[in-house]
């Protein structure tokens, strides 16, 4: 057996000396553990449940619920100890069934019976409630109060998601710790004293955490309820699988639960690598889009309608949709080429999904020009080829330098990991960015920069000198240098998150910061940090211009993928951006949106617009009829997430297990399938029969995820999935059981869907354990005149993209005096089209407003909460505006995707009167320009 992990109450693990271990003695029976958790985590690991409330592994011990006491033996003889606040120690005599720790679970659970309502047929948390299942388990049986109950006003609303019901409150403080501990948002707390004492917000403030949905999974009874899943369900009316939240990049683990082919929740399942059990309210609610009724069910087909011959979508049978798709594909390709065909998006498939589209479009169709990232990621060679760093290595670096979004906006999990390591693990964190985030309130050292001096801030810093941009402050400058001066020889222990902070400014100049300190740091580790549920699976798939599948360049892999499929395209194709302005222009005939909005979601929303009004064909496969689809000629319905099998990877390239809960609604197929149909129809052939078959000639074939197959990410160890490429020495993984609790009131919703009744008890739980030897792949010989078989001839298997990448870095404008350079960044919650189709979250989009240095705005003799004109060369927006001081002078904020007033002259307004259009800053957005300038005007009386 492998040394055991172990990892403390908080989620870090503790220092100790590596393979210690204790021996105590445990209800009459000796015991090994490590040395360093607490007594009831050490219980756990030994099959011995101690019953507890307020203890949860993932937060600091407060032992006040005093459930957990235990008779443990001390030079004074045994006394009453609280296990969730004793740490297991040499020697130690514990006994858990003794008459005084029964005396002592009596007494508790008759005091906290005393004012809690008997409504437990009517109670949210029926059925899966650890105060019941606790009560039945350890409790007197019956009850010596016969008084009136204390009551409350209920339920009340603490926020747009969560219900608070007072009386069924136990004042474990589970919810108020999670908020101050690990969300870092200390907005709900203990209000009263005695018996008036209550869990609440303050006054008339609102519990607006992104996080709120963690305190309703982990509260004991059925104080904190979830407006969307109340009065739904009941445990036994339920079934789940394992899946992975796919609305973000992170790819957190969840338990998916689902009634009548209904999503009815996600839970956040335990995953030490990933989430650790932790999810954000977009992926806990955003299942809501699933069930909407808005979703596409049939194929469409645009024809001028009787009488008034105007075009509309019209619903055709599969086989003719597919038969139009494919002589119009056909035609196109026989006028203009292959590379006249395009295909955007990508990021919302899976990654059998994904490589069924790469084929079909590289092998089949023939042409290079496909890109998953719509515009709004970095360049794909940079992103693949740079060293990558997983999760954890992040949260134990010796310093961890931000050049991202606002990571609690775009991968809100990430922000609490990182946060944990720097508040809990003492990880110095320093931020590049040009706008304030959410980081700043526990970074080292924040730098600003104005848009397109990322690298050069990036050169200075990785120089260590004493000059820096006159936009950083010369204090949060020397603790920089003094965070990265924990960093070993060139750069060892140094993880750089990278993203892209802002929409506005070109990718390729984040990609040249990122090239600055990849050439100063020759050892630091890159955690990308892009926004799209699984952009890092479809570029691992080829979904990119001047990739194939595996993470190899076109030129690398073009021999393999010739021999496995009989041909490439035969140069490198178009971009997004390239692509719409083919477009455009009439280069390109024929495009093909891929579960993308370009519309919605590209940055500049006028070209895109124009490109699709301008396109020759148009097809949309999609789950909604989106702006975008709806200027389509063709729009294919699909399955979308929780309806479809397969696999997604992370940011850390951690290839994870996607379970099917639902059966698609209508005549939705899979995307696979789709991409599989219209291979044969274009005399070409995919060649697979299912995602499985998909799955095996990926781990055949692509580089990167060679001896991944399906029987190790079904094995047990695989549960929290697998970081790809495998290492080249064989590596030891354990089973999740193994890593965390078998802790049952953790997370209390998951095992009572599979098993009702109470929790187990003393000494009645196998203890965990379990682990697998994964070898690296083997490297079988070829068999059929050179062509890939097994795993592939070493000799013939293409080279992985390695760092250094050539960079193309736009040339920058000169600054304008009169201007000021626009920042748009992500929002959790936006106008994009999954979001809009959830009924709890779509009401939660801010309305988009302009924050800019008060000096700026002084000069133009406007304060907070005047509107003001922001004109671009393409429009001009009327907004409110904020003074904010984090902002650097000379620059100008507005987020993306939200709504925004045009004036009525603008590009991109509604009509000759002007009007409110989803994605505001899109509309002032040119990305023929490597920055955005505008300026700000003061509005007269007559405006607006």
């Amino acid at each position: 057996m492998a040394d055991p992990v172990v990892t403390s109450h908080h989620g870090i693990a503790p220092r100790v000396e590596a393979g210690a271990s204790v021996t105590f003695t445990l209800a009459g029976r000796e015991v090994t553990a490590p040395a360093g958790p607490l007594l009831i985590a050490a219980a756990e690991q030994a099959g011995t449940f101690i019953p507890r409330f307020c203890y949860h592994p993932r937060m600091k011990p407060v032992g006040m619920c005093r459930m957990c006491l235990v008779e443990v033996s001390g030079p004074r003889g045994a006394t009453l100890q609280p296990a969730c606040y004793v740490p297991v120690a040499e020697g130690m005599e514990v006994d858990t069934t003794s008459d005084k720790v029964k005396k002592d679970q009596d007494g508790v659970l008759e005091f906290l019976l005393v004012n809690h309502p008997l409504d437990c047929p009517v109670c949210d948390k029926g059925g899966e409630c650890p105060l019941q299942d606790q009560v039945l388990a350890y409790g007197p049986g019956e009850s010596r109060f016969l008084e009136e109950k204390r009551h409350w006003a209920k339920p009340i609303p603490i926020s747009e998601l969560v219900l608070l019901d007072r009386e069924r409150c136990i004042q474990c403080g589970r919810c108020v710790r999670f908020a101050a501990e690990i969300a870092g948002e200390a907005q709900i707390d203990f209000l009263g004293r005695g018996d008036a004492i209550e869990v609440n917000v303050s006054g008339d403030h609102v519990f607006t955490s992104y996080f709120s949905g963690n305190t309703v999974q982990i509260c004991p009874v059925g104080a904190l309820t979830a407006s969307p899943y109340r009065f739904t369900a009941r445990p036994w009316d339920l079934d789940q699988v394992e899946s992975t939240c796919t609305l973000c990049a992170f790819g957190c683990r969840a338990a998916v639960q689902s009634s009548s082919n209904r999503v009815t929740r996600l839970l956040g399942i335990d995953s030490d690598p990933v989430n650790q059990s932790w999810l954000c309210d977009k992926g806990r609610f955003g299942f809501e889009s699933v069930n909407a009724e808005e979703r596409l069910v049939e194929p469409l087909v645009r024809r001028a309608a009787e009488g008034d011959g105007v075009d509309e979508l019209v619903p055709v049978s599969w086989a003719e949709a597919l038969t139009v798709v494919a002589e119009r594909l056909a035609r196109v390709r026989a006028e203009q080429g292959p590379e006249a065909i395009g295909v955007l998006g990508g990021a919302r498939l899976s990654n059998e999904d994904a490589y069924a589209w790469a084929k079909l479009a590289k092998s089949v169709i023939g042409t290079d020009s496909v890109d998953a990232q719509l515009g709004d990621g970095l360049p794909a060679e940079v992103v693949l080829g740079l060293p990558r760093a997983t999760i954890d290595e992040a949260c134990a670096a010796d310093c961890v330098v931000v050049l991202s979004g606002d990571l609690r906006e775009e991968l809100p999990v990430l922000f609490l990991r990182l946060r944990g390591a720097a508040v809990d693990g003492d990880v110095p964190v320093v931020e590049l960015t040009t706008r304030p985030g959410s980081l700043g309130e526990f970074a080292t050292a924040v730098l600003a920069y104005r848009p397109g001096e990322a690298a050069a801030l990036a050169r200075a810093l990785a120089a260590g000198g004493d000059e820096h941009p006159d936009t950083v402050a010369d204090d949060a400058w020397t603790a920089a240098r003094h965070a990265l001066g924990r960093a070993g020889v060139g750069g060892e222990g140094i993880v750089v998150v990278l993203g892209r902070p802002s929409l506005a400014e070109d990718g390729a100049l984040v990609a040249d910061a990122a090239a600055a300190m990849a050439e100063a740091w020759p050892q630091a580790r890159f955690l990308p940090a892009l926004r799209r549920g699984n952009v890092m699976g479809a570029l691992d798939m080829g979904l990119a211009p001047g990739l194939l599948p595996g993470r190899v360049g076109l030129d690398e892999g073009r021999a393999w993928y010739e021999a496995a499929w009989g041909s490439v395209p035969a140069a490198r194709g178009r971009d997004a951006r390239a692509m719409l302005g083919a477009l455009v222009d009439g280069s390109m005939g024929a495009v093909v949106l891929v579960g993308s909005d370009p519309v919605g979601d590209f940055p500049d929303r006028a070209l895109a617009q124009e490109a699709l009004g301008a396109a020759g064909f148009v097809v949309a496969v999609d789950g909604f009829l989106s702006p975008s689809a709806a200027l389509a000629d063709v729009v294919l319905p699909v399955a979308i997430t929780h309806e479809r099998t397969g696999t997604t990877t992370n940011i850390e390239g951690r290839v994870m297990r996607l379970a099917q809960k639902l059966v698609a609604p209508g005549q939705c197929w899979p995307d696979w399938m789709v991409a599989a149909e219209l291979a044969d129809r274009l005399s070409g052939g995919l060649g697979v029969s299912s995602a499985a078959e998909l799955w095996d000639e990926i781990e055949r074939l692509a580089p990167s995820h060679a001896g991944i197959t399906r029987a190790v990410l079904d094995n047990p160890a695989g549960r929290d999935g697998i970081v790809a490429p495998l290492p080249a020495q064989p590596v030891r993984i354990t089973a999740r059981s193994a890593l965390a609790p078998f802790d049952p009131m953790a997370t209390p919703g998951i095992d009572a869907v599979e098993a009702q009744g109470a929790p187990p008890r003393a000494g009645g739980a196998e203890p965990p354990g379990g682990e697998e030897l994964l070898n690296p792949p083997r490297r079988a010989s070829s068999g059929n005149g050179g062509a890939p078989s097994g795993n592939g001839d070493a000799s013939a298997r293409p080279r992985l993209l390695r760092w250094p990448v050539p960079v193309e870095v736009p040339q920058l404008p000169a600054p304008d005096s009169y201007s000021l350079r626009l920042v748009s960044a992500r929002r959790l919650y936006d106008h994009g089209v999954m979001v809009e189709a959830c009924r709890s979250l779509a009401p939660l989009a801010p309305a988009a407003t302009v924050r800019a240095n008060p000096h700026d705005l002084g000069l133009l003799g406007v304060s907070t909460s005047q509107r003001v004109r922001v004109r671009s060369s393409r429009a001009a927006l009327d907004l409110e505006a904020i003074a904010d001081d984090g902002v650097p002078r000379g620059v100008v904020c507005i987020d993306f995707n939200l709504h925004g007033q045009v004036e009525g002259h603008g590009a991109g307004a509604d009509d000759a009167g002007g009007g409110t259009v989803p994605g505001g800053a899109s509309a002032l957005i040119d990305v023929r320009r490597p920055v955005v300038d505008v300026r700000l005007e003061t509005l007269t009386a007559g405006d607006g």
